[in-house]
Parts: structure tokens; sequence; C-alpha cells
């Protein structure tokens, strides 16, 4: 394709921006959904404001978020850390549920056994019960990258630099050549997410291999 041939320097910036945009609300999302995962499982009277509370985050309009976003913690709409505060809440929304009912797959007689060997809480938790569940987590964070990868896609609408711009491009001239590149970029960069992080997954659980391989 002539016009991929001559802005593909431009596709490929877009494309490391919207990388970025989709990739860090994904670490940080994971990173505060596994305490909010593990009280949720751990105290049972918080499991259903936790659960109920941050599913309801996910019913925000995204591009309201986006609008609003600056208005709460200030700064200019076309701040890419907008786009990644939405992201995160929407990680969040995502992977709390994820965690917690990954944590609770776990057998008892596991985390008994555990106990029984002289963990700690703490210890028992990092050692035996978040190894167990990461299956179980992997799964929501493979739907919470996809996700990501599309709603970024959104903020084009406010001007922030990503690849749905190849979108916003090609609506308002009526030419079809961006948008067909950035919708194969997008379904190029979800399908590159979601294999990073089934490789991340295979490699922090030998003993799932070893069992399949049996």
């Amino acid at each position: 394709m002539t016009w991929l041939h001559d802005h593909l320097g431009e596709v490929l910036d877009l494309t490391k921006q919207h990388i970025y945009l989709a990739g860090v609300p994904l670490v940080i999302g994971l990173v505060l959904a596994l305490p909010l995962g593990w009280l949720a499982r751990r105290f049972r009277f918080l499991y259903p404001p936790l659960i109920i509370g941050t599913g309801l985050l996910y019913t925000i309009p995204s591009l309201s978020l986006f609008v609003l976003l600056p208005g709460i913690i200030g700064g200019n709409v076309l701040e890419p850390r907008n786009v990644i505060i939405a992201l995160t809440i929407y990680t969040l929304a995502l992977l709390v549920r994820t965690v917690a009912d990954g944590l609770g797959a776990v057998p008892e007689d596991v985390t008994q056994a555990a106990t029984a060997m002289g963990f700690s809480r703490v210890r028992r938790f990092f050692s035996v019960e978040l190894p167990l569940a990461v299956p179980v987590i992997s799964a929501g964070l493979r739907v919470a990258a996809v996700s990501n990868v599309s709603i970024v896609s959104v903020a084009a609408v406010i001007g922030v630099s990503q690849l749905g711009m190849l979108f916003l491009d090609g609506y308002q001239r009526f030419f079809y050549d961006p948008i067909i590149v950035g919708l194969v970029a997008c379904v190029l960069l979800a399908l590159a997410f979601d294999l990073v992080i089934v490789g991340i997954t295979r490699l922090l659980t030998p003993w799932v291999r070893a069992r399949q391989g049996a």
C-alpha cells in the first residue's frame, strides 16, 4: 500500500505511543488490583462493595472520562496522563474481580499445608496463593489488554496522539487507507499484548507446562 510506505515513520511513532498509553495502565491497574482483590477475598464483607464498586467504574463512557479528568486532576485535556489514568481505572475495574476469584480458586488444603509448614500470611500469599492464581489473573489481564488497545483509540477525538488519529484522519478526508492501516495495526498490537501475557504466564507457571507435557 503506497500510503503506508509514504507514512511508515508516522505509523510507527503512533504505534509506540499507543503501546505506552495501553501498556502502562495495564501494569498500574494490576499492581492496584492485587491488594484490592486480596482484601475482597480475605474479608467477605468487603467482597460485594469492592467488586460491585470497581465493576461500576467500567460503565463510565471513555470519552466522558477523558474530558472530565483534567478538571478533576488539573492539567490540559491533551496530556497523555489523562488517558493513562482513565485506562488504569478501566483496568482496575476488570481485574479486581479476577484477582479475587483467582485467589479464591486456590485449594484450601494447599493454603493449610503452607500454614502448617510455618509460612507467614505474607509469605504464603506471594509464594503459594499468588503463583497458583496466575492462570486466572492472566486470563483477566488478556481481556484488559485488548480492551485498553481498543479504548485508547477513542482518545484521538480529544487530540491525544496514537493510532486512533489514523481513523480520525481517514474519516475526515473520506480516505480509507489510514483507516485500514490503523485497524490492522490495532489488531496486531492487541495480538502482541496477548502473546506477551501468555508468554509471561508460561514462565511463571512451569508446573502447568510440566503437567501438560506429562
